[in-house]
């Protein structure tokens, strides 16, 4: 998975997002040890501060924790993972009835697009 970076937002909030991916999708299972911070910044060809800005806040929320001798790693709440999943997938999700919309479909236009884009 390459990390993707624009300029329009602030770094370490795209980090946070990417990391958050990596670990709902499985890139990163729960109870692993998550790379070296610098390690993950020159892979992302950013900022160490940056890195360890990202990470510091994915603690704070509880998704990574931290053992001082042995590095970061994700953490084994998989409710919490799911719950994160969910969340992600709700907000897709009304960012795409919202476009949808603003296209001009209807709600039963759209059931419909939906239905015919699962069946193929």
């Amino acid at each position: 998975m390459t990390w993707e970076l624009k300029n329009d937002r602030p770094i370490y909030l795209q980090l946070m997002e990417q990391l958050k991916l990596r670990i709902i999708s499985g890139a990163y299972l729960p109870g692993s040890k998550l790379p070296a911070v610098r390690e993950l910044a020159a892979e992302a060809s950013v900022n160490p501060n940056t890195m360890q800005k990202a990470l510091s806040e994915l603690e704070r929320d509880g998704l990574l924790y931290a053992n001082r001798t042995s590095g970061r790693f994700i953490t084994e709440d998989i409710s919490m993972i799911e719950a994160l999943k969910f969340d992600l997938a709700q907000e897709q999700l009304t960012l795409f009835l919202e476009q949808m919309e603003k296209l001009g479909f209807t709600k039963e236009e759209i059931r419909e697009f939906l239905l015919k884009h699962l069946e193929n």
